[in-house]
């Protein structure tokens, strides 16, 4: 079975679904929709540097319609992504490429359907699983600022099962003539929007040394903070965060 490959989507999957084609048995005056799809799940990573965003790598998922037949002319291809968006449609007599775009993480109930010239239609349903993973870093701070991440989908569906936390300080080595730079105390928070403390953990960090906070958190309708906290007139530290919101299979 030919499959089409999938464009624009990250090279970072956290997992993945097999290719595959689904149809609906033809019941609509001689249409019978069958759709080829190499996967149906990614991760969108937004880049953080020194607290900017820099950068975006969305996910792009092509449907191919090639394999659809009508005893009628072919009219339209289309795909509703059921969320704010209008259905995405294209002219069947020229494409049988249905691509859609996904930017924001989710759980997608996508309805994928044809259209012939005599208005007749037959749809099908698939869930396409959309991730999310920030890559934060920070160099040299002695202000370390915080990270506000919000886990609960834009598109009003189901909520992630958890948030995986990975955040590494690094106290970069530092030599004077009075000698070595000293060891850093360091406090990390996750904080909710009503300003509870969710979980907490800390660190003493030597000089030119680093540690590591790892961590799953399960509360995923609040948007929340992570802190990183350390003593005033204490060396400057590197910050390298981790978040990845993660939906069910």
């Amino acid at each position: 079975m030919k499959h089409i490959q999938t464009g624009l989507v990250f090279a970072l999957l956290l997992s993945f679904s097999l290719a595959g084609c689904i149809s609906e048995d033809a019941g609509n005056e001689g249409l019978d929709l069958q759709v080829d799809y190499d996967l149906l799940n990614g991760t969108i990573v937004e880049t953080y540097n020194d607290g900017e965003l820099v950068s975006v790598d969305s996910v792009t998922i092509e449907f191919d319609f090639s394999k659809t037949t009508s005893d009628n002319k072919l009219f339209i291809f289309g795909i509703d992504t059921n969320d704010s968006r209008n259905p995405i449609e294209v002219n069947a007599n020229e494409t049988s490429i249905v691509s859609v775009d996904f930017v924001e993480h989710g759980l997608y109930e996508l309805t994928l359907y044809a259209i012939d010239s005599d208005n007749n239609q037959a749809n099908l349903s698939l869930i396409v699983r959309i991730d999310l993973t920030i890559d934060w870093t920070e160099s040299y701070t002695d202000e370390p600022q915080i990270l506000t991440f919000d886990p609960r989908p834009s598109n009003g569906g189901q909520h992630p099962v958890m948030i995986e936390i990975e955040s590494t300080v690094e106290n970069p080595e530092l030599i004077t003539e009075l000698g070595n730079g000293e060891s850093v105390d360091i406090t990390w928070s996750i904080v909710d929007e009503y300003d509870d403390t969710c979980q907490r953990n800390g660190a003493q960090i030597a000089n030119g040394d680093q540690g590591t906070w790892n961590t799953i958190h399960f509360n995923t309708y609040l948007v929340h903070e992570l802190i990183v906290e350390f003593e005033e007139d204490q060396d400057t530290i590197s910050i390298y965060h981790w978040i990845s919101i993660i939906y069910d299979e």
